[in-house]
């Protein structure tokens, strides 16, 4: 579990060391009616995804404590997890093993080497690469960076809300963003407690928070569609889980055809470059899914472009 007292400690920990990502103003009704909608343009962030603000985090804060071994840091995901990870392992001096599944888009992996992490493919899903390296991380001594389901990791995340409630003026009503395991969520959600909604937004092929809320606890799914590289968890984290339950945090979905036009849209309206998951919240806005008041403002977070944009031209 995570609070706002948590964000803030990260915040504090990880300044000068991630960007503060631009916002965007949306055209009006460029997605739905609203009174007034920004994009939070996260995206832009180091390695190219939120990730980096939770890997920084987590790494600085093992460092602090004198926990962090010369063997360095291990950590498994679909790609931008790990990106983070090699990227906060730099920073502290300190070497990067990640694992990532055989489907994981070879333009991630490619980055991945290039940063200098030892990349290890294992399975086909997440949950095979997660195994993999929690098993390194127990033989080697390294230090874990779980992809979403740690604190630290979380907290990290959720500074977003900080700065957008600064960039907006804190006019902010509702916060969209695309959920896989739900780190993004619960530390977002967190940091904007008893202030701003927030919503997730999950493919119906990977629904882990939906189906978490409505079982009330976290439990394994079936994923699969064209955001599976990024939001490819099969069980929400217990962090996100008792977040959004505690914050009234909610989650609608969305279908592939959605998410391939809102990323499409993205690209033709604006020039922004985005992975399919991270369309998936702009989509919920375009087919209704989600469907703000006529005076709410909303925000989106475009959190993640490790992407190939061939598909777009």
């Amino acid at each position: 579990m995570i609070d706002r007292a948590d964000v803030q400690t990260a915040a504090g920990r990880i300044a000068g060391h991630v960007r503060r990502t631009p916002v965007l103003a949306a055209d009006p009704g460029a997605f739905a009616p609203a009174a007034r909608m920004w994009l939070k343009l996260e995206y832009l962030q180091h390695t190219g995804s939120f990730k980096a603000r939770g890997a920084t985090n987590r790494v600085l804060a093992a460092a602090e404590r004198g926990e962090l071994p010369e063997v360095g840091v291990v950590a498994a995901s679909g790609g931008n997890a790990a990106l983070a990870v090699a990227y906060a392992a730099r920073l502290a001096g300190v070497p990067a093993r990640v694992f990532v599944p055989e489907t994981a888009p070879p333009v991630k992996v490619a980055k991945l080497r290039a940063a200098g992490a030892t990349v290890e493919q294992v399975g086909t899903r997440y949950a095979q690469a997660a195994e993999a390296a929690a098993k390194s991380g127990a033989e080697t001594g390294a230090v874990l960076c779980h992809a979403y389901d740690q604190p630290e990791m979380c907290a990290g995340a959720g500074t977003i809300g900080f700065e957008l409630l600064d960039q907006t003026g804190g006019e902010v009503d509702t916060v969209l963003l695309a959920v896989g395991g739900g780190g993004l969520l619960a530390g977002v959600a967190a940091a904007l407690e008893g202030r701003v909604r927030v919503v997730g937004v999950e493919p119906v092929t990977a629904p882990t928070l939906h189906s978490a809320l409505a079982a009330g606890r976290p439990v394994d799914v079936e994923v699969s569609g064209v955001a599976a590289d990024s939001l490819g968890a099969t069980r929400a984290g217990e962090i996100a889980y008792a977040v959004a339950a505690r914050t009234g945090a909610g989650s609608v979905l969305v279908d592939d055809d959605a998410i391939i036009a809102a990323r499409r849209l993205l690209w033709s309206d604006y020039r922004v470059v985005v992975e399919h998951g991270t369309a998936a919240a702009v989509a919920a806005l375009m087919t209704g899914a989600y469907t703000p008041a006529p005076e709410e403002r909303v925000a989106v977070v475009v959190c993640g472009a490790n992407t190939d944009p061939s598909d777009l031209a």
